[in-house]
């Protein structure tokens, strides 16, 4: 599969599961869709994140979860939605499986990238 058709398959995943997040009574925020190279690299400096991420391509994107109106900061709670994120395409990927997690990424994997 090529990059564009990824991307453009990663657009629809992402609106049939924001249907879904808010059809199952959570609420998100977006963020990080499109993350240019620049800053990618100032995340990467300071360890909040990787050089060679699919944040650049359009490949991933970042939601922040609200639980009656509360911001959620730790993973736990996102494990729903990651668990669907997962079961919707064999190329999902969710950043509560990182070694370091991170429950608000949700990304489509590319060349060995997650």
């Amino acid at each position: 599969m090529t990059l564009s058709e990824k991307q453009r398959l990663f657009s629809k995943l992402l609106g049939q599961f924001l249907v879904w997040i808010y059809d199952n009574g959570y609420e998100v925020v977006g963020g990080d869709w499109h993350r240019l190279p620049a800053q990618a690299a100032v995340y990467a400096s300071t360890g909040a994140g990787i050089l060679r991420t699919l944040h650049t391509i359009c490949l991933a994107v970042d939601l922040s979860l609200f639980v009656a109106g509360v911001y959620q900061r730790e993973t736990p709670p996102y494990t729903p939605l990651g668990e669907k994120w997962k079961s919707m395409h064999e190329l999902c990927r969710w950043g509560g499986d990182f070694q370091r997690p991170d429950g608000g990424h949700f990304s489509l994997e590319h060349e060995g990238v997650r």
